[in-house]
């Protein structure tokens, strides 16, 4: 069963209440009739202007819209109650009741608002909005994990068929891809320990193998960008004692036998990760992008960790599907929250 096919049949096995922000963005309306019509949410709302909303659904024949839940965040009954909310939350950082009651205007405000509320369970933006204005109002209100303070993209890589002895049958995690330009050792031990939540709850890897990668393998460099991949995987060992993990590792040391096997003969994650977790930003988005595209490897993505509630962004560019699939991972994402 393909990863896409397994992620949804579980969010129809354990279906959750999904906000989508955007929803007068085509794409984003055109998904969400499909997420309703195949089950893959308990309740699905949308915000935006109701007539709007049916207007569009009319024009592009969506015929579920009518089961989603329409809230207009400019005439909400409740603005005055999430305004109230947010004025509570954020009155020591200078919002008064004036700036609250605009702010939960803004649809972005509103969704996570509703997170807090308890209202609904998971959030997906970002089709029409940037991701710094995605995780804004995310991480002023429903703010990180306790224990983690950063957020990370993790992207899920389906190998092809010919490609399937790497990973987990195929399956592989990247992480962080997307969100954090500059990490610390502990912030990339985070990182490692809930990729391999994802990889588990998320990409159905049921043992997670986790590599903590460097241009170096067990002390063939020194540098101080070594040491602090050195002091990383230290701190994840502590975090999660029986997490399979290890670094500092290269890449085709992670991944490949026959180099394990040379360069960390001793690891037990070496020459068989399944979860990679990259040294920075930069390299982390670079080689998902390369993997992705020279590998004819589908990227699965990228799924926000380290929130206190699912809270996931899109890439602008996304597709209809991409917005379907990735309601699907939020709500597993809230499942197994629960």
């Amino acid at each position: 069963m393909e990863l896409i096919e397994k992620i949804k049949k579980n969010a129809q096995a354990n279906p959750q209440r999904i906000v989508l922000p955007e929803g007068t963005e085509e794409r984003t309306l055109k998904a969400a009739d499909i997420a309703l019509e195949q089950k893959l949410v308990k309740e699905l709302v949308l915000l935006g202007n109701e007539s709007k909303i049916n207007e569009m659904a009319e024009q592009f024949g969506l015929k579920n819209i009518c089961n989603a839940i329409i809230v207009d965040p400019v005439n909400n009954p409740k603005k005055e109650y999430y305004a109230n909310m947010l004025y509570e939350l954020r009155k020591s950082k200078g919002v008064d009741m004036d700036k609250a009651m605009k702010l939960v205007e803004d649809p972005l405000y509103l969704g996570v608002l509703m997170i807090k509320a308890g209202v609904v369970d998971g959030e997906l933006a970002g089709a029409d909005n940037a991701t710094a204005d995605v995780l804004r109002p995310a991480l002023q209100i429903v703010k990180t994990r306790p224990g983690i303070s950063t957020v990370s993209g993790a992207f899920m890589m389906v190998l092809p068929e010919n490609k399937k002895n790497y990973g987990d049958d195929g399956i592989m995690v990247f992480a962080d891809c997307a969100v954090s330009p500059e990490l610390t050792a502990q912030q990339l031990a985070e990182i490692a320990v809930i990729s391999a939540e994802t990889a588990k709850n998320i990409a159905c890897i049921q043992e997670p193998r986790v590599a903590i990668l460097s241009f170096s393998t067990k002390g063939s460099a020194k540098h101080e960008k070594v040491d602090k991949i050195i002091e990383a995987t230290s701190i994840a060992k502590e975090m999660a004692p029986g997490l399979k993990l290890d670094g500092e590792l290269q890449s085709d040391a992670a991944i490949v036998p026959s180099v394990a096997m040379k360069k960390a003969p001793h690891s037990e994650v070496a020459g068989k990760a399944n979860v990679l977790i990259f040294p920075s930003l930069e390299t982390g988005n670079i080689a998902y992008k390369l993997v992705q595209r020279l590998g004819d490897v589908e990227a699965v993505g990228p799924v926000l960790q380290g929130m206190a509630a699912p809270i996931n962004d899109l890439s602008r560019g996304c597709s209809v599907d991409d917005i379907v699939n990735m309601i699907a991972v939020t709500v597993n994402q809230a499942a197994a929250n629960k």
